[in-house]
This record gives C-alpha cells, sequence and structure tokens, in this order.
C-alpha cells in the first residue's frame, strides 16, 4: 500500500517578515522601559545612541517624558542644593511643604483628595503667591464641603524642584461638578532663590541652546498637529477643545506656566485654567 503524504504548505514569506518585525518592536519597547526605570535617562540616553540616530534617540526620551507627566506628582519638594540663604518663616518646615491636606467624603456631596503646598519663605513676592494658591485651590476646598447633594469629585497635589537655585513649583487641581465637564487647573510658580524675583520663561531658555523663536516653532508645530487631530475629531461627529495655533498665548512671552525639572522645562496650556475642559497641551524643551 502506498502511502502519500499531504504537501507541505509553504509559508507566507510576508507574514513572517511582518510577525517577525512586530516581535522585535515589541522587545525593544520592553527593553527601553526596563533600562529607563533602572538606569535614569542619561544611561538610557547612551545605549539608544549605539546603533542608533539621535533624533530616535531624543524622540523616544521625549514620549518617554510625556507619558510620564501624569506621576510627577508626588507633593513634596525633592532633593536640592542651594549655596544661597533662604529666610524662611517657620525654621522647622522645609522650603515648600504640605499645609493643608485632607482626605474626606460625603455621599452624593464630595469626595475631597487634597495636598496643597505652602511656599515657606518671607518674602513679598512668596506671600502673593501663597495667597493665590489659597485662594484658587484651599478656598475651593472650604466651599465645597459646605455644598450638598453636588457630587463633586476634587483633587489637588503638587511636585517642586530647586535646580540651578530656581524653585519651581507645579499645583494640579482636577475637579468634576456634577454633570458638568471635568477640569484640569495648572498653575507654576517659578522663584529665583539668588536674586529674590520671579523667573519667566524666557530667562530660563536662555540657559539651554534654545532661542525664542525656536521654542515657539515648537510650541506652534505642537498646537497645529493637536489641532488637526481635533478636526478629525469634529468631523467624526465630535465635541472637542479647539485650538488656535496663531493665538497670541502660544507666544513665549505669554506662556506662564511651565516647570523646571531634571534639566527640561515643561512648558504647559491648560486650558482648564479658564475652560471648563480638561485639555491641556504639553510642549517639553
Amino acid at each position: 500500500m502506498k502511502v502519500i503524504l499531504p504537501k507541505k504548505q509553504k509559508l507566507n514569506e510576508k507574514a513572517i517578515v511582518i510577525y517577525t518585525i512586530s516581535i522585535i518592536t515589541c522587545i525593544i519597547a520592553i527593553i527601553i522601559v526596563i533600562l529607563s526605570f533602572f538606569y535614569g535617562s542619561d544611561e538610557l540616553d547612551r545605549l539608544v545612541t549605539i546603533g542608533g540616530s539621535s533624533s530616535t534617540q531624543d524622540d523616544m526620551n521625549y514620549q518617554l517624558l510625556v507619558s510620564n507627566f501624569d506621576n510627577i506628582f508626588q507633593n513634596q519638594l525633592e532633593d536640592y542644593n542651594i549655596d544661597v540663604d533662604v529666610k524662611k518663616k517657620d525654621e522647622n518646615q522645609d522650603l515648600i511643604y504640605t499645609y493643608y491636606t485632607k482626605e474626606e467624603s460625603k455621599e452624593n456631596s464630595y469626595d475631597l483628595h487634597l495636598n496643597i503646598p505652602y511656599i515657606n519663605i518671607d518674602n513679598e513676592i512668596i506671600d502673593q503667591y501663597n495667597q493665590e494658591i489659597k485662594e484658587t485651590f484651599e478656598d475651593k476646598a472650604e466651599n465645597t464641603l459646605k455644598t450638598e447633594n453636588r457630587n463633586t469629585i476634587y483633587s489637588v497635589q503638587y511636585e517642586a524642584t530647586i535646580e540651578n537655585d530656581i524653585l519651581s513649583l507645579m499645583i494640579r487641581s482636577d475637579l468634576k461638578e456634577g454633570a458638568s465637564a471635568q477640569r484640569v487647573i495648572i498653575q507654576t510658580y517659578n522663584y529665583d532663590l539668588k536674586n529674590n524675583k520671579e523667573v519667566h520663561l524666557e530667562d530660563v531658555i536662555t540657559n539651554k541652546q534654545w532661542t525664542v523663536e525656536d521654542v515657539e516653532a515648537k510650541v506652534k508645530d505642537k498646537i497645529t498637529t493637536e489641532q488637526q487631530r481635533v478636526q478629525d475629531l469634529i468631523s467624526l461627529g465630535y465635541s472637542v477643545f479647539e485650538r488656535n495655533p496663531e493665538d497670541e498665548m502660544y507666544k513665549v512671552e505669554n506662556s506662564k506656566v511651565f516647570f523646571i525639572k531634571d534639566g527640561n522645562i515643561y512648558i504647559i496650556y491648560a486650558y482648564g485654567n479658564e475652560n471648563l475642559t480638561s485639555e491641556m497641551d504639553l510642549v517639553i524643551v
């Protein structure tokens, strides 16, 4: 009896190539995340540069910073070293500390998760900062505690750094009241401890190899890309917050909300500061 074996099917070479590339891409992505976690961005830069272009490296680092933005807020002033004497209001506290904290909820009325900072420096400019922080975040919390049946969810968190004698504080609040859209408010305060003055965005970008024109071009490119995405969503019937890349708000001189961390400048356009929205744009230089 003659046995006839079935013919072996020829593998689809195109499919094999696609699967192989997909698997390799996933493995590389996992390795990059692990290396970033264990070795930090500097070591990751060195490793990625081997066999790769600097632009690819920069893109990867940029995306890591953007994706990690929500994790920045740890309600603390990071470890720092300064070469100047700073007069504190309370010698027993750090330069920035949590002075108002509250975890409280009441069914159908509110759910609060609050960590509001205080800048512990004896200075008139700092006094103005602290008053603004109180009026924006603490007063809202106190008013919320007096409400009934509003279903308010309100959180406040912050992060602070000191780099090159510049104190940088960023405060974020998330607010959801009843059926209204969620609102995200972000405020920042940047202060030169050495020269006792407020720091503006133009002051710090000159310390990097950027010009005002370079930064504004990068911001406009980001906003233009986001607006194109918004237009695509609008064409599908969604109601989305729109941007105008030509708006004067995107000029460096008008960009007041920025944060300094690990040598990077986070320029933040939190539209919830003025509107009922959680939309925001982030540009890092």
